[in-house]
């Protein structure tokens, strides 16, 4: 049975399906010998090539997905000129394809951030059709009151449209009595990935977002034993509901053999420290 080309290439850890419509559209893949145009099919049988190379088709494999405790000062990118600390340089190697963000968090923004090694996940995931739910921690500097709270639940309009969030409701922190009042925590949900959605949000009335933290996406929440800075690989029943929350049917792969490789995965990690 065919499948639309970009939907392969995603199954197989190259990138999103947005990213992938492009590498098509730019001539990057071919197809039996001839160049891939958007809206091709294929078969799993069929010889890709990306950029000259093969790609190995997925054939009923894991879904992998990692949860990384991302710190503030870190960016979202695989690479920067300015040498600055990525999210991509703790994680560990993958067999075939690559690591794909899920979304993205500012340079100033912490906290859960999910990898898959499955681009027909992490579109979905991001894709905002879906509505799938990000809750954040935001600590507000200024005034805040019940017309401003109503007015971010109604809808403000940004740059790029109309904007709110799903929920906001305040969290006592005993620093903020310390601190005399001018700095308040509020946890806010809403089901868009515009860019810096949170930080506008609160910037269109007038205070300023003095720390933002990211946790959870969809049903996945940030635990309290993963550090800063530190990932852990989610087992299968939280790659499942993942999957489940964006209507995706998860390959047949049986626990028992996924959570074999992630054991595996674990001991290998264990003896390369020793080695150190």
């Amino acid at each position: 049975m065919s499948e639309k080309l970009q939907k392969i290439l995603a199954a197989a850890g190259l990138g999103s399906r947005r990213e992938l419509e492009r590498w098509i559209s730019d001539g990057r893949v071919s197809i039996n010998g001839n160049t891939a145009t958007l809206g091709d099919r294929a078969e799993l049988d069929d010889r890709i090539l990306v950029d000259g190379r093969p790609v190995r088709a997925p054939r009923n494999e894991a879904i992998r997905v990692l949860l990384y405790s991302k710190p503030e000062g870190e960016i979202c990118s695989k690479s920067d000129p300015d040498g600055r600390p990525t999210v991509f340089d703790k994680l560990p190697r993958i067999s075939h394809g690559r690591w794909i963000a899920v979304g993205r968090l500012d340079i100033n923004t912490a906290g859960l951030l999910l990898f898959t090694d499955n681009g027909e996940l992490a579109n979905r995931l991001m894709h905002p059709s879906r509505q799938v739910r990000r809750e954040y921690l935001a600590r507000i500097h200024g005034a805040v009151d019940e017309a401003m709270l109503r007015r971010l639940t109604q809808g403000v309009e940004l740059d790029d449209g109309v904007a709110r969030f799903d929920s906001v409701k305040a969290q006592h922190h005993r620093a903020d009595d310390e601190e005399g009042g001018a700095n308040r925590w509020y946890r806010v949900t809403l089901a868009e990935g515009k860019t810096r959605e949170v930080r506008r949000l609160w910037e269109s009335q007038g205070v300023e977002v003095s720390r933002l933290k990211r946790i959870s996406y969809g049903p996945i929440e940030l635990p309290s034993y993963v550090r800063r800075a530190e990932f852990i690989e989610l087992d299968p029943k939280q790659v499942a509901s993942l999957c489940r929350a964006v209507d995706l049917k998860p390959p047949r792969s049986s626990e028992k053999t996924v959570l074999r490789d992630i054991r595996q995965r674990k001991e290998r990690k264990l003896r390369a420290r020793g080695d150190r």
